[in-house]
């Protein structure tokens, strides 16, 4: 108990042992903390990462505003980051460990979940407006821009008037939990791309797939 308390309240060394800024990238996956949010719509991010976290062989440990892991990637070195301030919060936890770190906004990848595209769509883009959706909004109020790299995952829009937020926050039917894994696949091969290949050469490669 007083390591994880230590841990929420010090302030840790830097992570990326890595003095070239531009081998050094930072992956954000936006969700809510919270064993009622884990399969909701609405933490895609998180899953995301987690998947992430499996194929890679890294695990995530609690330390200030998110949970944090990282991992080397052909040469690159990657921090993984699941804020721990709630969604509307996001931007404190982006910020505060792009500045620790070091990293540039170019290198950052904001996960997030779409409701303007159908179930699995991947889109990613390199600015754009925050569509409505509280995570991106505080990011962009936080960093004062909105040319950020976000990797926007298309969870759909099957519910009526009003119930927008019930559907987020709710949980993968049984045709999306088909097909969920491989979607996870694609969008883990994605970060990868992103970090080797770049922005440009990865939204030629997977947008719209």
């Amino acid at each position: 108990m007083f390591q994880f308390i230590k841990a929420l309240f010090s302030t840790p060394k830097q992570l990326l042992n890595e003095t070239d800024t531009m081998k050094k990238f930072l992956i954000v996956g936006l969700g809510n903390i919270g064993s009622e949010y884990e399969e909701t719509r609405h933490n895609i991010g998180f899953k995301v990462l987690d998947f992430l976290s499996e194929q890679e062989k890294f695990v995530f440990e609690s330390a200030k505003l998110g949970a944090i892991a990282s991992f080397k990637h052909k040469g690159k070195s990657v921090l993984c980051l699941k804020p721990s301030t709630y969604m509307n919060l996001s931007g404190k936890a982006v910020k505060y460990w792009l500045e620790k770190e070091n990293i540039s906004l170019e290198n950052t990848l904001i996960i997030t979940d779409d409701i303007n595209l159908p179930f699995g769509t991947i889109r990613l883009k390199t600015k754009g407006s925050d569509g409505g959706h509280n995570g991106l909004k505080d990011i962009q109020n936080t960093l004062q821009t909105s040319q950020y790299n976000r990797f926007r995952f298309g969870v759909g829009a099957e519910f009526s008037k009003g119930k927008q937020v019930d559907y987020v926050l709710g949980q993968w039917n049984a045709d999306e939990l088909k097909t969920l894994s491989q979607r996870l696949q694609k969008s883990t091969d994605l970060i990868r791309s992103f970090v080797f290949a770049g922005i440009k050469n990865t939204m030629n490669q997977f947008n719209g797939t």
